[in-house]
C-alpha cells in the first residue's frame, strides 16, 4: 500500500509547480508534505490523488502504475481543508455516501457507519447535520467519509487549516491516534512546522517545486541538509561568520553565514572562556520559556530562548550586560551555480 513518485513534474502555464520530484512513502506510514505557500506540496498531493495529471514521471500506488488511472481506480481517500460535506445530508448519510455509490448492501453500510462513528468519537451525533457540528467535528466526519470505502491510501490537504489553534492542537493528537488504529498509508499537506513534526513519521520538505530533504522529524531538525530547511524548520538566527559570538569557538569562518538555533546559546553573567559580551534589548515571556533579544557589541542582533528556571537564576533585566557562547551552530557549504 506504499506510494512511489518517480521524477514527476507538473507545469501550469509558465509556472513549474512540481519539478522532477521523487518520493517513496512506506506502507502504513504517516508522511507530511511540508513547505511554504507555492512550494508545490498541494499539487504533489493532487497528482498522487489523480486530481491532476503529471506532465512527466510516474506514480505507483500499492505496486500498480496509476500515472494515468482515474481517481476511482486509485482507491484513495481525499480530505479537503474545508470538509466538502453535503449540507443537506445527515452525518450518517455523509459517511454512507461513498458506500451507497459502491452499492454496498444496507446492513453492511449501517454497520460500517456505526463503526466509523465510534472510531472518530462522534457516537450519538449521526442524525445531526453538518451545520450543527463544530469545525473539529466536521473535519472528523470528513475523515470518516474518506475512510468508509476502505481506501488504499488517505490524502489530506491542509486538514486543520480552517480551525482555530486549540482545536488544531487537539486534532493533531487525535489524527495520530486514529492513524495508529487504522494503519492506512497517509499523506497530509501542511505549512505548519510544529504540526508536521508532532504528527508525522517522516517529513518531505518542499521549496519552489523541489524536494529539499526527506527524513524523520528528528533528522530534519537536527541535521538539516540546506539553509532553507534549517530556516524553515524551527526558529533560527542567521549571523555573519565574523560575528563576535563565533570567534575562538571553533566555527567555520570561511562560509559567509552561520545558522544558530535560539536555544543553542549559553548566557552567563560573567565572561567565560571565548564568550562574547552582549546587551539584553528585550525580554518576551512566552509561558514556559523566555525569549531574550540580545545585541552583540559588534552590532549583531539575535534571539535566545531560555527556560523559566534559567531566567530566574540569571535574573535578566532589559539593558543588562551578559556574555554569550554558542553550544552548536551550522554553516552550509555554498554550492556552485
Amino acid at each position: 500500500m506504499g506510494i512511489t513518485v518517480e521524477n514527476v513534474s507538473k507545469q501550469f502555464g509558465s509556472f513549474k509547480a512540481v519539478d522532477q520530484v521523487s518520493v517513496a512513502i512506506k506502507t502504513g506510514s504517516l508522511v507530511a508534505l511540508l513547505g511554504p505557500s507555492g512550494s508545490g506540496k498541494s499539487t504533489l498531493l493532487r497528482l498522487i490523488a489523480g486530481l491532476e495529471k503529471p506532465d512527466s514521471g510516474r506514480i505507483v500506488i500499492s505496486g500498480q502504475d496509476t500515472t494515468h488511472a482515474s481517481v476511482q481506480e486509485r482507491q484513495v481517500g481525499f480530505v479537503f481543508q474545508h470538509y466538502a460535506l453535503f449540507k443537506h445530508l445527515t452525518i450518517r448519510q455523509n459517511i454512507a455516501f461513498g458506500l451507497e455509490i459502491a452499492k454496498w448492501n444496507k446492513n453492511r453500510i449501517k454497520a460500517r457507519v456505526n463503526e466509523l462513528l465510534d472510531l472518530v468519537q462522534l457516537q450519538g451525533l449521526g442524525d445531526r447535520y453538518p451545520s450543527q457540528l463544530s469545525g473539529g467535528q466536521r473535519q472528523r466526519v470528513a475523515l470518516a467519509r474518506s475512510l468508509a470505502v476502505e481506501p488504499n491510501v488517505l490524502l489530506l490537504d491542509e486538514p486543520f487549516g480552517a480551525l482555530d489553534a486549540k482545536v488544531r492542537k487537539d486534532l493533531r493528537s487525535w489524527l495520530r491516534n486514529l492513524h495508529d488504529q487504522v494503519n492506512v498509508t497517509t499523506v497530509f499537506v501542511t505549512h505548519d512546522q510544529e504540526e508536521a513534526m508532532e504528527v508525522s513519521d517522516e517529513l518531505v520538505v518542499m521549496n519552489q517545486g523541489k524536494v529539499e530533504q526527506i527524513g524523520s522529524p528528528a533528522e530534519i531538525y537536527d541535521h538539516p541538509a540546506t539553509p532553507f530547511v534549517m530556516g524553515f524548520i524551527g526558529p533560527v538566527n542567521v549571523l555573519p561568520s565574523h560575528a563576535r559570538i563565533f570567534q575562538n569557538n571553533g566555527f567555520d569562518a570561511t562560509q559567509p553565514e552561520i545558522f544558530l538555533r535560539p536555544h543553542d546559546v549559553i548566557i552567563s553573567l560573567t565572561a567565560e572562556g571565548a564568550s562574547a559580551p552582549a546587551t539584553v534589548r528585550r525580554l518576551v515571556h512566552l509561558g514556559w520559556e523566555i525569549q531574550a533579544e540580545l545585541l552583540l557589541d559588534d552590532g549583531q542582533e539575535f534571539t535566545v530562548y531560555i527556560t523559566r528556571d534559567e531566567f530566574d537564576r540569571l535574573n535578566l533585566q532589559p539593558d543588562q550586560r551578559v556574555y554569550v557562547k554558542p553550544k552548536k551552530a551550522k554553516a552550509f557549504v555554498l554550492q556552485d551555480a
